[in-house]
């Protein structure tokens, strides 16, 4: 390469160099003048803001100056009633309320206090009976502790159909029965009878019971006072009375049969038991 060429080479880098300078300043300063037109802008919208509220302030206050003035002396007359009359209803609406509030208040005190006396009297009414209640009732308790307990007497049992002792009782001894063919215990009495006789109540009670016994047969029994029953068995029939009857001394309950299974090879009679609180004694010793 000869010298010719080296300068020439020089001589456009440094023209190229100069190119890029001048482009680079030409672009700051587009940079800076539009950063500068932004704010002159934005300076004119504000001015052009703060302009307007002004404006619209001053105009506001104009009309509500020029509303208020419009209303002359004569119209706010108008406007405002006469003093006097004012003066005068008022005193007279006070005067009226302040009466009516008078006469409210006394007669609710009117009405509190004759609430409160009725309530007095009604309380004074309830102690009282309350008191007049208790007497009453300590009085009836006092009669009912010094009352003697009712005393009921012992059945007096009758013979419930006419015959004679066939086999007597035997609770504590044995007896020999034909129809079984050994020697058992008795709990009752048999009195020998004619078949079909009429059955009677020894003594007045209720029907416990009306039942077909595996041993003794058809079977009623009677329940009396003091734990006392009265059984009636071996019967013929029971068509007279129904369970839980209450039935008389003397009145017709059934009739002698022969329905016992233990007694079968026997006479017709009436097997008879007299029980006393669930045990049995001595029907003997109650029939009278």
């Amino acid at each position: 390469m000869n010298k010719f060429q080296k300068k020439g080479n020089n001589f456009t880098k440094e023209k190229n160099k100069e190119a890029l300078m001048r482009r680079g300043r030409r672009e700051k300063v587009s940079n800076n003048n539009f950063k500068h037109l932004a704010f002159l802008s934005g300076g004119i919208l504000l001015v052009i803001l703060i302009t307007f509220v002004v404006t619209f302030v001053i105009y506001n206050n104009k009309l509500k100056n020029s509303s208020y003035s419009s209303l002359t002396t004569e119209k706010i007359a108008d406007l405002v009633p006469n003093a006097d009359e004012y003066s005068n209803e008022t005193t007279n609406y006070i005067e009226e309320a302040s009466s009516d509030i008078g006469k409210s208040i006394e007669e609710a005190i009117n009405d509190i206090e004759s609430e409160n006396e009725i309530i007095n009297n009604s309380n004074s009414n309830n102690s009282t009976k309350k008191e007049t209640d208790n007497t009453v009732s300590d009085k009836n308790k006092t009669k009912a502790t010094n009352a003697k307990p009712v005393e009921v007497k012992d059945p007096e049992f009758a013979m419930p159909v006419e015959g004679e002792d066939m086999r007597g009782f035997a609770k504590d001894s044995l007896i020999y029965s034909d129809t079984l063919e050994e020697w058992i215990t008795h709990p009752g009495i048999d009195i020998k009878a004619e078949r079909t006789a009429v059955v009677k109540a020894a003594e007045e009670g209720t029907i416990k019971s009306i039942k077909n016994d595996p041993r003794y047969g058809l079977t009623v029994v009677i329940e009396h006072v003091n734990g006392y029953k009265t059984v009636y068995s071996n019967l013929l029939t029971t068509e007279f009375v129904t369970e839980g009857e209450n039935v008389k001394k003397g009145q017709s309950i059934g009739t002698v049969g022969n329905s016992a299974s233990f007694e079968i090879v026997d006479e017709p009679h009436l097997h008879f038991e007299i029980i006393k609180d669930n045990v049995n004694v001595d029907p003997n010793i109650y029939l009278q």
